[in-house]
């Protein structure tokens, strides 16, 4: 039980069944490490490291997660977003030292690990539901504009350095003159292989057969003799493990930056997981994957690897491809660790420009436009906040990006539960039960009552706002209600401050001559007053178990109409 909870993935593989998966779960993994092939040395190019880095980052960590992940079939591998936010944390601390800036990124990888175990002792899965869909779609949206618009100077044929986005865009302007022509040939020839082989030859990964392609005719056509620029040549041989180190005055930053990663990486990677465990009819532990993640970026620092997440892409083609567990994921890290013995050689003669192209189709599948419309016909607010979110990211930054955006969501939380919706409720023709009167105009009051929702817990935060607004409904009611019911069942909580709000109204309503009832978790009432010692008989009377029980017992009240 012990290990079951330490490393749920290893308990997995000592049941596995050879002769039933092995060899799917073989050709799945070479699938995935053909796939995770290019997609790692591009990313790589986006977190601004050697490309070697990226197939680093895609061996140790498949490792990690086979033993420590609760899904059979998530790969873990480099992606967009992350690399993109690693980049923005680290380019203004490196001062343009290539070297430093690799040993940066490496420690803040490191943190980011450290950073997730830690959420895991704390049983902080539950982050994974904090940045709400709408501020995910701005993100990765923003994200995408980003990619795209750092691309194009590798199609074009020449480098960009300025930052942000509106001085880059004038920067590639001024520099439209100096485009070289081949270079951009060999980047529009590399978008049609791409769109082609999606369309005519969908089980070939096409980044895979893009960078082939594109090696190929630099090599044949002799291309770097007209400066068409290609991969620097790439270290042959396993990463080395090693920890990481850094400058004592850059670690309060890098450690800043690791939290706004990890919430992000650790996100989007459990959106996948918990997508692909539906499909496949298991579940996951989020608390578990955070484990998960934490060992698999621990380790990909300790190789010289960066920032890892699930990555849907892999994962998608692990299951079209027939894995069945996290054999899957050993076989494509031991296929890439193959590559990076004995294959190295060719990647000298990728073009960049090929490494352009498969990033910014890769930006475009991030960009979701049909999601942006659909925020836009369903809440206009969850639509503005994505659209913040979106322009924070291309203006400040990934990590500022997604930390103004996070803030706007807490802002808007605190907002919604210390100001909730109350609603006056009624009979509605047609529909049983009670209804807000709000939403339908020709729904009418019970005589003599006030049925009174208040959609939130009755907190400290909001004690006043219960109080005001009760207050206003009895004055602005004609005629007055002989009894104010709470409708309760909203209220999961009532803290010390509620019950003194609640008693502040009951002696407001008793000087207007109107009694308050409460309908609704009568028997939590009754615990929790009489643990408060502000129990009475008299008090249980005003308590009853539904709106229908209150409304029946003022009817059964003489001097009222029957039922």
């Amino acid at each position: 039980m012990r290990l079951a909870s330490l490393a749920p993935g290893l308990v997995a593989l000592r049941g596995y069944r050879p002769s039933q998966d092995l060899f799917r779960d073989v050709f799945a993994g070479l699938s995935v490490a053909a796939v995770a092939l290019p997609v790692s040395i591009a990313y790589a190019e986006l977190a601004g490291l050697p490309p070697v880095t990226g197939l680093y980052a895609s061996i140790l960590p498949l490792l990690a997660y086979a033993l420590f992940g609760t899904s059979r079939q998530l790969m873990v591998n480099p992606d967009a977003a992350t690399c993109a936010m690693l980049a923005a944390a680290v380019t203004p601390l490196a001062g343009g030292d290539p070297g430093l800036y690799a040993a940066m990124v490496m420690v803040l990888t490191l943190f980011t690990g450290l950073f997730c175990i830690l959420a895991s002792l704390f049983r902080l899965g539950v982050l994974a539901d904090f940045l709400s869909r709408p501020i995910l779609i701005g993100f990765l949206n923003g994200i995408s504009f980003s990619i795209v618009l750092g691309q194009i100077g590798k199609l074009l044929g020449f480098s960009v350095h300025s930052g942000g986005i509106i001085p880059r865009l004038l920067e590639i302007i001024q520099k439209l003159p100096q485009t070289h022509t081949p270079t951009l040939l060999l980047g529009l020839f590399s978008f049609a292989v791409l769109l082609l082989s999606q369309r005519l030859l969908p089980r070939i990964p096409a980044a895979l057969l893009v960078l082939v392609l594109g090696a190929l005719a630099v090599w044949l056509l002799d291309l770097t003799s007209i400066n068409v620029a290609v991969l620097a040549p790439v270290q042959a041989g396993l990463p080395p493990l090693k920890l990481p180190s850094a400058p004592l005055s850059a670690l309060p930053s890098l450690a800043g930056s690791s939290a706004g990663v990890a919430l992000v990486l650790f996100t989007s990677g459990t959106i996948t997981c918990r997508s692909f465990a539906s499909r496949g009819g298991y579940r996951i532990d989020v608390d578990r994957e955070l484990v998960a993640y934490g060992v698999a970026n621990m380790a990909s620092a300790l190789s010289g690897g960066f920032a890892v997440t699930g990555a849907d892409s892999r994962t998608a083609m692990a299951v079209t491809s027939g894995g069945r567990s996290q054999v899957t994921g050993l076989v494509a890290a031991a296929a890439l660790a193959s590559i990076l013995l004995w294959f190295t050689a060719p990647m000298q003669f990728v073009p960049l420009a090929a490494l352009g192209a498969v990033l910014m189709l890769a930006a475009y599948s991030l960009f979701d436009l049909a999601s942006l419309k659909r925020l836009w016909t369903l809440d206009r607010k969850e639509f503005a906040l994505s659209l913040i979110t979106s322009l924070g990211v291309v203006t400040l930054g990934a990590i500022n990006g997604i930390l103004i955006a996070v803030a706007l969501a807490v802002i808007r939380f605190v907002k919604h539960t210390a100001r909730p919706r109350v609603e006056l409720l009624g009979r509605v023709k047609g529909l049983q039960g009670f209804h807000s009167l709000q939403t339908h105009p020709d729904g009418k009051a019970v005589p003599g009552l006030m049925l009174f929702r208040f959609n939130a817990p009755l907190v400290f935060f909001n004690a006043d706002h219960f109080l005001e607004q009760s207050r206003r409904a009895v004055a602005e009611a004609t005629p007055k209600p002989q009894w104010f019911v709470v409708d309760a069942i909203p209220m999961d909580r009532i803290d010390i401050s509620g019950v003194n709000a609640l008693q502040q109204l009951n002696q407001f309503l008793e000087s207007e001559g109107i009694r308050l009832v409460l309908a609704g978790r009568r028997s939590e009432f009754i615990q929790g007053l009489k643990a408060m010692g502000m129990d009475s008989p008299t008090l249980e009377q005003k308590l009853f178990p539904t709106l229908h029980q209150a409304v029946r017992a003022f009817r059964m009240t003489p001097g009222q109409p029957g039922m």
